[in-house]
């Protein structure tokens, strides 16, 4: 599997950006209220990086050979880190959008500009924490040079 890479992240969070932008304000038009994510959402996103770097850890140990560890843990790992990137730049798009559509308003309501800021710092954190974790889950790169020795010596 590849690391995350930044086209896809940056697509998801501009999808994210729109969508969240759009929805806000054709509610608004509409005289109904807009989307504000609630503060429990930034302690889960928080949560979860922190257990997603927790999980990584013991491979980040086999992958520098201090222990060995079942292949399908690993692989789990990998791909929940990969997910959680996705997710991430997803969650952080549409809460940027969210945030930029409260601050655009005549009137900005401080404690949802508060909560939608929160949950931003959270998503770019699990962001961050999704990268490190996919780095951790990672192979070091193997020594051709001292495999070619080996392979030659009898």
């Amino acid at each position: 599997m590849s690391r995350s890479r930044p086209l896809p992240l940056a697509v998801l969070a501009l999808v994210g950006f729109a969508l969240a932008f759009v929805i806000d304000l054709s509610l608004a038009m509409r005289g109904q209220p807009v989307l504000v994510p609630p503060p429990s959402l930034a302690v889960g996103l928080v949560l979860i990086a922190a257990l997603l770097i927790a999980l990584a850890w013991p491979v980040r140990r086999a992958a520098k050979g201090e222990k060995r560890i079942d292949p399908f843990y690993a692989t789990r790992v990998v791909v929940l880190a990969k997910a959680s990137a996705l997710a991430a730049a997803l969650l952080a798009g549409g809460a940027a959008g969210i945030l930029t559509y409260l601050l655009s308003r005549a009137v900005v309501p401080i404690g949802s500009t508060l909560t939608a800021t929160g949950t931003l710092v959270a998503a770019v954190i699990l962001l961050i924490a999704a990268l490190v974790a996919e780095h951790f889950c990672s192979l070091p790169p193997e020594d051709d040079e001292s495999e070619e020795a080996a392979a030659a010596s009898p």
